[in-house]
């Protein structure tokens, strides 16, 4: 079977695809560019990488061409340039049906947000939230997939914890509430979402992704923390100096340490939909524990943040489509 995924380089894309060419599926991976994070992808055999911008229905119609089904995966956690919310998460989820419809694809799987909904005061929730709703109604054959967080090799959740933790000798969380989280283990997210393109399960349902485990935000930073054998000093802050550092860092990093949505999203938890949907049944659901182990297994290299994590320190930066603190964001 041959499936395409948009934003296949990035965190999310890649994994999904290498399951699927492990199960035998030619996958053609779409993105703007290449991500260097995991260069490997590309070289398995069976994959295909195609350089196309969300904005660009003729060029995804050719890329989709033949497939059998779509993962959309694609998606910004800031602002920058003309690479808004809006035309990312909204014009480009629409112009991907219109390509899905003219290459005539017929399933399309969805990588949403848990807590996307209209409303909120927060664009990127309320974008997301507005994709949902054009592939609900798309006439296509879908599942939307509203993930928690996500976390695995190449990730930003334990790729910035733990360059924070050799960096700064103090961590601040969000807010003086310790709010709940459930974590994914992205082994969990791509082999259900293999599985809902190549045998059309959960078709036209709006399912929830949380993991097996759920804790407070301060306990599972404290894990990661024993587990790259760091003590920073741990205390909280104000979510409204939090919304400020974001602000800050979005503008100065590459990839930012936390962005101005993800205070949002760590200020009221990352454990149950809004709104609620139907959950995964049982032999679907999550079932790796964010153990030390599974924390173990997705650290970068030991190491502080680095001049070439700013931004005007590094000539060429990397393409990316993940890109979070606390959530791998399409």
């Amino acid at each position: 079977m041959k499936l395409a995924i948009t934003g296949g380089t990035g965190f999310v894309g890649r994994n999904i695809a290498k399951v699927l060419v492990q199960d035998g599926h030619e996958v053609v991976l779409v993105a703007r560019g290449h991500n260097r994070t995991d260069s490997s992808i590309i070289s398995l055999l069976g994959v295909t990488l195609v350089r196309a911008d969300l904005s660009d229905i003729d060029k995804l119609a050719e890329a989709f061409g033949g497939c059998a089904g779509i993962a959309h995966c694609a998606g910004i956690n800031r602002e920058l340039g003309r690479q808004t919310y809006e035309t990312v998460h909204v014009q480009g989820t629409h112009n991907v049906i219109a390509a899905a419809r003219r290459a005539g694809v017929p399933r399309l799987s969805f990588i949403s947000f848990l807590r996307a909904r209209p409303g909120c005061g927060s664009g990127y929730h309320e974008t997301k939230w507005a994709a949902e709703e054009l592939i609900r109604k798309s006439g296509l054959d879908y599942t939307v997939f509203k993930c928690g967080v996500i976390y695995g090799k190449g990730d930003h959740m334990l790729d910035h914890l733990s360059h924070a933790f050799y960096t700064f000798p103090i961590f601040a969380f969000v807010g003086f509430t310790d709010q709940r989280i459930r974590p994914n283990a992205v082994e969990d997210v791509a082999r259900v979402v293999a599985f809902s393109l190549t045998k059309a399960a959960l078709s036209r349902q709006t399912v929830a992704v949380v993991g097996p485990e759920e804790l407070t935000l301060r306990a599972a930073v404290r894990r990661v923390a024993e587990v790259v054998d760091r003590k920073p000093l741990m205390f909280p802050l104000p979510v409204w100096f939090h919304y400020i550092l974001g602000w800050i860092v979005e503008r100065i990093m590459i990839s930012p340490l936390v962005s101005v949505a993800q205070v949002q999203m760590l200020a009221e938890g990352i454990a149950e939909a809004s709104p609620p949907c139907d959950t995964l049944p049982p032999d679907l659901a999550p079932t790796i524990r964010f153990s030390a182990d599974q924390i173990r297994k997705g650290l970068p290299a030991p190491g502080p943040f680095r001049l070439h994590d700013l931004r005007g320190f590094r000539r060429s930066a990397p393409v990316t489509h993940a890109r979070g603190f606390f959530y791998e964001m399409p």
